[in-house]
């Protein structure tokens, strides 16, 4: 009897649970709702059941369909609120502090990512951030074989000093501008997730109606997560064996101590990341051991310990005491030691990284390894540290780039339903490798995405890479980045796209460049003119056409702006190199004339085609006009590249 009292009780609970109105987590208390468009308002509940949404002093009615969903539309609203929004069924369901203005989906990979706490001048960037119609919905990352109804986690947060920090730098800083303009609340959806190449962000559909990904996407096995998990831990757990690394089954705590012998361990020289270095597509934990020798008088008093940045999160130990914890991917470890801590001999700095997913370890640069001792020496960290592993992240057995539609189903479908103003996107470094096939995958993403959020031709602005030490790639020796942002700068033929070129502002041992101030201001730019009217520059010359006279090339120019300029304290162009029928390219002389910029070698008599920007890192590509835009990189010829027959496979 008792049993059946229990399941009719279960039976009960689990029939109240189904017949609740339930909301996507998008529609929530902080709600930005794009103005001018249809108020779109979805959700589940029982087969049948009549639902009623009021909001702004409308209402609409519906019903269910038999599996339990629904959708309405309410009349386009104006920018305002804050309003409410109560939504009917069996219950009732008060969504507050609702606002009307524009609604911009915020997406790619770290570099949209990147938070406003790490961006340059982020301490009082972040001070002054108190605009509380700016407001972020960041999509908790997940990956999913199928399309999914709605997100993993998220919710809204109004933009001010104790939550700036959190949102895309990207995007703040694009929202920034375009409010200071137009002074309407925005919403920026922030869906990205570093490291990750387009075609996780591209659906099955797309694939499949395409001749150059068909037969790829048609291999996808049907994918069993919890069993694709299992097999890639055994299969790690047999190579760290052949590699002298027993995982422990419990109680590494002493791994801290300065008293543990860890010359057995490893070694790996830092700062890399692991994937680098012997431990390729591992996610989990890992703890590095360094040993280092005091004086007694470099052992006295406080002292600081650098680490550079850390994938994902760490806890460090000096002798065996916790001195920080950082649970963040692009911050700096910088962590203070009271007197005490060091002592005079040796001293073991032992840390523990958790990577749940993509790269892991220390990956700063050399010189941000360091600890400056009370005294003001200064010890270089970087060089050989032990190694061993902790444990494995079984569920990270597939990641964002294990197979193609992974983000598409788990972090995009759920958002199609809502309306929005267009889409930011910053991605392209995890592509760079396939730059050539990348003038396929971009557009057909682009096209892809339209195409489900059924809006037609929405803006579709994108971040155009920065410069960067990749390989050193040069046209003497092939450029992967060069060619990604020749295959960006040819997606500009879709309509309703703008690309913000950012050469002039990268960081050549950085992949992350801290300025991201610009590159909002740049992407705003796009949407002032384009969107919203205002009498604006938004981009710097582009590559229009060339003419050969004698041993000079003279380039001609679109988006000149007022006229073009040379920007750097050198006061002459550089950056363009020449190339007669040898194909091989010579640094050239070049020299603005009017609207167009007059180029010659001695070392090239007879040329036939020119090159601008052509590399990895052009950072001394210094031709913008006058408005303030670089110019885009480009080439005249159509030689074949270095990523002409890469091609995407999936695990």
């Amino acid at each position: 009897m008792k049993k059946l009292f229990a399941f009719l009780i279960a039976i009960s609970c689990s029939l109240i649970g189904y017949t609740q109105v339930r909301l996507p987590k998008l529609i929530s208390d902080g709600l930005v709702v794009q103005r001018n468009k249809p108020v779109v308002v979805w959700g589940w509940a029982s087969p049948g059941e009549k639902i009623s949404v009021q909001f702004h002093g409308k209402q609409g009615k519906t019903t269910t369909d038999k599996s339990g969903h629904w959708r309405l539309e309410l009349s386009p609203e104006t920018a305002g609120g804050p309003y409410q929004m109560i939504v009917k069924g069996k219950n009732v369901i008060t969504i507050n502090d609702i606002l009307v203005g524009e609604v911009w989906v915020c997406s790619g990979q770290s570099n949209m990512e990147w938070p406003l706490r790490a961006a340059k001048n982020a301490e009082e960037e972040i001070k002054a951030a108190n605009f509380p119609q700016i407001r972020q919905f960041l999509v908790k990352k997940e990956v999913s074989a199928k399309p999914e109804e709605d997100v993993k986690g998220g919710d809204w947060k109004a933009c001010s000093p104790e939550t700036a920090g959190d949102f895309t730098a990207v995007g703040y800083f694009f929202a920034r501008s375009v409010y200071n303009e137009i002074n309407v609340p925005i919403g920026l959806i922030n869906t990205s997730w570093g490291g990750t190449h387009s075609e996780t962000w591209t659906s099955r559909e797309a694939f499949m109606s395409n001749p150059e990904f068909k037969d790829m996407i048609s291999g996808m096995p049907q994918l069993d997560f919890e069993q694709l998990a299992k097999q890639k831990q055994a299969e790690q757990i047999a190579k760290f064996k052949a590699m002298n690394i027993i995982i422990p089954p419990a109680g590494v705590d002493h791994w801290k101590d300065a008293s543990f012998d860890a010359n057995s361990w490893n070694e790996m020289e830092l700062p890399s990341l692991w994937e680098n270095h012997g431990l390729p597509d591992f996610d989990g934990v890992v703890w590095f051991r360094k040993t280092v020798t005091l004086t007694e008088a470099e052992a006295k008093g406080n002292a600081t310990l650098e680490l550079g940045a850390i994938d994902d999160e760490d806890d460090t130990y000096v002798n065996g005491t916790m001195v920080g914890s950082t649970a963040s991917y692009n911050e700096q470890r910088v962590y203070k030691l009271s007197s005490g801590v060091l002592k005079a001999g040796d001293n073991v700095i032992a840390v523990r990284v958790d990577d749940t997913g993509g790269g892991g370890g220390l990956y700063g640069q050399p010189d941000q390894l360091k600890l400056t001792t009370g005294s003001g020496a200064k010890h270089s960290l970087a060089g050989k540290w032990r190694y061993s592993i902790e444990k494995l992240n079984g569920s990270a057995a597939v990641g964002p780039n294990s197979y193609p539609t992974l983000l598409f189903n788990a972090m995009l479908n759920p958002l199609l339903p809502a309306r929005i103003a267009g889409v930011l996107w910053y991605q392209g470094e995890s592509n760079a490798g396939r730059a050539y096939q990348y003038r396929t995958a971009f557009p057909l993403m682009i096209n892809d995405w339209r195409s489900h959020w059924k809006e037609g031709d929405f803006p579709f602005y994108f971040v155009q890479l920065a410069s960067f030490n990749a390989s050193h790639g040069t046209s003497e020796k092939g450029s992967t980045w060069a060619e990604l942002r020749e295959a960006q700068t040819m997606t500009l033929s879709l309509p309703h796209t703008g690309m913000a070129v950012t050469t002039d502002i990268g960081e050549a041992n950085d992949i992350h460049p801290r300025n991201k101030q610009d590159v909002g201001k740049r992407l705003a730019a796009l949407a002032l003119k384009n969107e919203y009217g205002k009498n604006v520059v938004c981009a710097g010359p582009s590559y229009k056409s060339m003419s050969v006279e004698g041993n000079k090339v003279r380039i001609s120019f679109n988006d000149l702006g007022s006229g073009l300029m040379v920007k750097d304290k050198y006061g002459y162009l550089r950056g363009f190199e020449l190339a007669g029928s040898d194909q091989r390219f010579h640094y050239a002389k070049a020299s603005i004339n009017g609207n167009e910029v007059v180029v010659e070698c001695d070392q090239v008599q007879t040329p036939v085609a020119v090159r601008f920007a052509w590399a990895d890192n052009p950072e001394d590509a210094n031709l913008f006009n006058k408005d303030g835009f670089p110019a885009v990189p480009f080439r005249s010829d159509n030689w074949d590249g270095i990523t002409k027959d890469a091609k995407f496979k999936f695990q």
